[in-house]
């Protein structure tokens, strides 16, 4: 008979069989994983939740498969550390991979836990984040590990527009493994360790016979910049995990919640006269929206979200006498500003995030149209421009629209129109609102005129100027209604501030229905 050991004993012994588990499976181990510029998960989670803070839960879960030499290995953890904590105090669930332990490979017992958490996560209303270093489904317990991966990614689709989640790549993440974080809110990735993509360099060489680098592939560059799957990329893992804490602390923990509200010592009256310079008149000269924003926003602060791709349109979060605001604004130094496939896509997914935890719109226009082409027609303009456009009808929260210069055709409609749901338009005194510039109208209003007349470029001019003071003088949709109010450039923070406090109470009902069939 074993001889029974005091509770002192059994004590002593869980606290030093956590100690060899929290070390990780050894020096060697570790050292690799720094030898490759990487953190280990422990050194992660310690960046990522405010000191102390950390309670880890499943420490002791163990596989129990067999065969391939499984059964000979069965290290604590399962290669995934799961737990909460707490993030500039407020909760937060979280899940992270261990590389040194089977790679970080998913199996049974390992997906269980994420599972866990993830429940966990929904059931208490707080957000999960996911620190992704791994080397997909576990091989040798088969089917098993894709199951697993079933039940991540139908929690995540449960999750979605429930809770706020996460996804920062942290090594690589191959095949239906990538699916999770593309279901995810924001995908954060790291220059140099990160890499996503569906099948790797091998199989498309293979297949296609192409030569790639996995970064090449699927690193943070090519996603932050091309396929738009990642909003942020850094050059390392320090930056990238205080960033993650930063987003955090502008998010409401869950959809019942207002984003969190701060302090502000920057005047909400504070008048804005450099925009009086910073903005062009003449609508065919270009400038950087983002000075715009800055100079609106609290302390000058913007969060820009996938500030690398589709780079016509501005999405992000700013403080506007202290509450958590979305911003999409057209950037005029980039195609002018019109909108594109990629623009709209952006657009409408954050929109879509906006009006699912509660934060306010506001949307900054200054747009020629959308881009013309066989390219964009032929890729389904129409298609990917109608998710903006379904976005914004779609939404409930406080939406505000403010025109700086010309906003024309189609893409004024969509960019948050009066007609579309805007709570409140504004305009300053530089806009042009109408179907098409007023060189476009007048030759296809003129055309016959223009094409009898002795002197063409003379009657174009006098026709233009017409169309010009008729139809694109500043005042012409607030004398219809479809603006409510021209402004002073320089008053427009203190507009906007005033007019989010009026709408905080706003309460609007959708249809019944399960759900809509937003354009694909």
């Amino acid at each position: 008979m074993t001889p029974v050991q005091p509770p002192h004993a059994r004590a002593g012994e869980l606290a030093a069989l956590r100690e060899r588990i929290r070390r990780g499976p050894g020096a060697g181990a570790t050292e690799a994983q720094h030898a490759k510029g990487k953190l280990t998960v422990r050194e992660r989670l310690r960046l990522l939740f405010d000191e102390g803070t950390f309670t880890e839960i499943e420490e002791l879960r163990r596989h129990r498969a067999s065969g391939f030499g499984l059964e000979r290995r069965r290290p604590h953890t399962d290669g995934v550390v799961t737990g909460w904590g707490q993030v500039h105090g407020r909760k937060v669930f979280a899940y992270a991979h261990d590389f040194r332990i089977f790679g970080g490979a998913l199996g049974e017992a390992h997906a269980a836990k994420i599972h866990k958490v993830q429940d966990l996560a929904l059931t208490t209303g707080a957000p999960v984040v996911a620190l992704c270093d791994g080397a997909g489904a576990r091989i040798q317990e088969g089917v098993s590990a894709l199951a697993g991966y079933g039940g991540i990614f139908q929690r995540n689709a449960r999750c979605s527009g429930t809770i706020p989640q996460i996804s920062v790549m942290l090594g690589p993440c191959a095949g239906g493994a990538a699916y999770s974080p593309a279901l995810t809110d924001f995908v954060f990735m790291v220059r140099g360790i990160s890499q996503m993509f569906i099948t790797g360099p091998d199989v498309v060489r293979a297949v296609t016979g192409e030569a790639v680098s996995v970064d090449e592939l699927g690193g943070s560059d090519v996603h932050s910049t091309r396929s738009g799957v990642a909003a942020f990329a850094y050059d390392d893992e320090e930056t990238c995990l205080e960033e993650v804490r930063y987003l955090l602390s502008m998010l409401p923990a869950n959809n019942r919640e207002l984003p969190p509200a701060v302090f502000c010592d920057d005047p909400p009256d504070r008048r804005n006269e450099s925009l009086l310079d910073l903005v062009p008149s003449n609508p065919a000269h270009a400038y950087d929206m983002r000075a715009v924003i800055e100079e609106l926003a609290d302390d000058g602060e913007l969060f820009e979200t996938g500030a690398s791709w589709a780079r016509n349109v501005i999405c992000g979060l700013v403080r506007l006498g202290g509450q958590v605001t979305g911003i999409v604004a057209n950037q005029p130094e980039v195609l002018a500003g019109v909108l594109d496939i990629g623009a709209s896509e952006k657009a409408a997914r954050f929109v879509q995030f906006c009006d699912s935890f509660n934060i306010p719109l506001v949307t900054l226009v200054d747009v020629p149209g959308f881009l013309p082409g066989t390219e964009q027609e032929h890729d389904g303009i129409i298609r990917h421009g109608a998710k903006l456009l379904y976005a914004y009808c779609n939404a409930t929260v406080p939406r505000i629209q403010l025109i700086l210069r010309k906003a024309y055709g189609g893409a004024y409609i969509v960019m948050d129109s009066r007609s579309i749901g805007a709570d409140l338009s504004f305009a300053w005194p530089t806009n042009e609102i109408a179907v098409m510039g007023a060189e476009g109208a007048s030759d296809i209003i003129f055309r016959r005129e223009l094409a009898a007349a002795d002197d063409p470029d003379a009657l174009r001019a006098r026709l233009v100027k017409e169309y010009t003071a008729e139809l694109m003088h500043p005042y012409y949709a607030a004398e219809r209604g479809l603006v409510d109010d021209v402004i002073d450039p320089a008053e427009t923070r203190q507009v906007l501030i005033r007019s989010l406090a009026m709408l905080v109470a706003k309460r609007a009902d959708l249809p019944s229905r399960k759900h809509g069939n937003p354009p694909q």
